[in-house]
C-alpha cells in the first residue's frame, strides 16, 4: 500500500476514496441499511423504500482505504477537542476475525495500515500504544473485523470475500463515534493465524469476544459500546501485551500478564485460559499446563460449547502424528473425560471437517473421528460413553470456510463438544 499512496495513480484513487466514502452503516451478517443523513435546519427525514446496495467487492488494498477513509471522514468527534484545537489519542484493539476472534497475518498487517493511514493523512488523530495506562485515560479506541462471507455476504458456505468492518468509539461518551465498511476479494489476504492463535487448542463462546465484535458489526455512529466490551477493555489490554510476548517467544513474561488478568474481576475469559495454558507447557510445567486445561474444558462446559482442534492423518481416524501437535492431545482426552463425568453433563461429540473433498466422504470421515475420540474418552473414565453421543457434520458448519487444510482453518476441523439433555 506504501507504494500505492506514493504514486500519481493511487493518489488519484485516494483522492477519489476520500471525497466517496460515505461509508457508515453497520457490518453484520447480511448487508446493512444506510443511517439517515443527520439533520440540518429545515430538513425533513423520510424513511426510504428499500436499502442502499451494498459496497462493491474491491481489490483488498483498496477495500482496506476505503473502509479507513469512511471511518475517518465520517467520524463525528467530541466537539470540545475540536475548539481546544488538540489532537484525538487513538488506541488500536487488535483486530480479529468477525467469527472466530483469532487474530492473522491479515488482521495484523490491516492495524498497520491503520496506523500508517492516520499519522500521513489524519493529523488530528495522536496514535498511541493499546495499554493499561492510556486505556484509563478513554481515549478513542479503534476496533475491527476482517470476516470471510460468501456469494451472499454470508458468514456460511465457501467464503468467497472478505467484510471488512471498522468501528472508532469514544471511551468517555461510552459511543460510537465513526463506522467503515467494505468488501474485499480475497487475493492479498493471509489468514494464517499469529502464534497464539496458531497454538491455542480450544475455541468456545466467550463474552470478551462477543463484545468485540458485537460493537463492531450491526451498529452505527451514536450507538452505545457493547456493555461486554466496554466492561473488558482494561483486561483487554493486558491480555494484548501478554499475546506480544508469547509470539515473541517471552512465555513467562506471558504467563505472569496472563496470571495477573486472571485475578482481576473481568479476566475470566477463554484467550486468558488458553494463554495460561500455552505460557506454562512451553515453560515445561505440564502439572499447571494440565490445570489449565481443565479450566478451559470447565469454562466450555458452562457455556455449553467447546471446539478442541483435535487434527487427524488425511482421509484417518489416526491423529497426525507430530509431537509438536498431537502430544497434548492425551493431557486433553483425559482432562475433557475427567471434568465432562466430574460435572454430571451430557454430551454431543461432534466431528467437523474443511470443505475439500466430496461431503459424503466428508461426513462419513468426521462420524468416525467424532465415534473414536468418544471412545477415548470412555477409556479414560469408565461409564461416561453412556452420556454421550456421536455425530458428523462434514463441512455443513465450518467457521473460517476457504478450504485451505492449513492452520488457517483448523477450527473447520475441529471435534466440538455440546452440552445436550441427559
Amino acid at each position: 500500500m506504501n507504494m500505492l499512496l506514493r504514486s500519481s495513480g493511487g493518489r488519484r484513487m485516494w483522492a477519489a476514496l476520500l471525497s466517496a466514502a460515505l461509508v457508515t452503516g453497520g457490518c453484520s451478517g447480511v448487508d446493512p441499511v444506510p443511517s439517515p443523513p443527520p439533520e440540518g435546519p429545515g430538513q425533513v427525514i423520510r424513511p426510504t423504500s428499500a436499502p442502499a446496495a451494498p459496497p462493491p467487492i474491491q481489490a483488498y488494498d483498496t477495500a482496506v482505504i476505503s473502509a479507513a477513509a469512511a471511518l475517518f471522514n465520517n467520524a463525528r468527534l467530541p466537539q470540545e477537542g475540536a475548539l481546544q484545537g488538540r489532537r484525538y489519542p487513538v488506541v488500536i484493539d487488535p483486530l480479529i476475525d468477525g467469527v472466530t476472534g483469532t487474530q492473522s497475518v491479515a488482521t495484523r498487517s490491516m492495524g498497520e495500515r491503520l496506523v500508517q493511514m492516520m499519522r500521513e493523512h489524519y493529523p488530528q488523530y495522536d496514535v498511541q500504544p493499546f495499554s493499561a495506562a492510556n486505556v484509563a485515560r478513554s481515549p478513542l479506541v479503534l476496533i475491527g473485523t476482517l470476516t470471510g462471507v460468501n456469494a451472499q455476504r454470508q458468514t456460511s458456505g465457501e467464503r468467497q470475500a472478505y467484510r471488512i468492518c471498522l468501528a472508532l468509539a469514544d471511551l468517555r461518551s461510552g459511543k460510537l463515534v465513526g463506522k467503515g465498511l467494505a468488501f474485499a476479494l480475497p487475493e492479498g489476504v493471509d489468514p494464517t493465524p499469529l502464534p497464539f492463535f496458531r497454538d491455542t487448542p480450544a475455541w468456545s463462546d466467550d463474552p470478551a469476544t462477543d463484545g468485540y465484535v458485537r460493537t463492531c458489526q450491526g451498529t452505527k455512529a451514536g450507538d452505545p459500546i457493547n456493555p461486554l466490551y466496554l466492561d473488558r477493555i482494561m483486561a483487554a489490554a493486558l491480555v494484548a501485551e501478554a499475546i506480544q510476548h508469547y509470539d515473541a517467544g517471552r512465555y513467562r513474561e506471558a504467563l505472569d500478564l496472563y496470571a495477573s488478568v486472571l485475578a482481576m474481576p473481568s479476566g475470566r475469559q477463554l484467550r486468558v485460559l488458553n494463554g495460561l495454558y500455552l505460557a506454562n507447557w512451553k515453560l515445561g510445567r505440564r502439572d499447571q499446563a494440565a490445570a489449565s486445561f481443565a479450566r478451559i474444558v470447565d469454562f466450555g462446559l458452562e457455556h455449553r460449547r467447546l471446539a478442541v482442534k483435535f487434527l487427524f492423518r488425511p482421509g484417518s481416524t489416526a491423529f497426525v502424528q507430530d509431537a509438536r501437535l498431537s502430544g497434548p492431545y492425551p493431557v486433553w482426552l483425559k482432562t475433557i473425560a475427567t471434568r465432562a463425568a466430574s460435572s454430571g453433563a451430557c454430551l454431543e461429540v461432534t466431528g467437523h471437517t474443511s470443505p475439500t473433498g466430496p461431503e459424503p466422504l466428508n461426513e462419513r470421515l468426521s462420524l468416525l473421528r467424532a465415534e473414536y475420540v468418544r471412545n477415548r474418552l470412555d477409556g479414560e473414565s469408565a461409564g461416561l460413553a453412556k452420556r454421550m453421543i456421536a455425530s458428523g457434520v462434514g463441512s455443513r458448519q465450518t467457521m473460517i470456510g476457504n478450504g485451505r487444510d492449513d492452520a488457517s482453518d483448523a477450527l473447520d476441523r475441529r471435534v466440538e463438544f455440546k452440552v445436550i439433555g441427559c
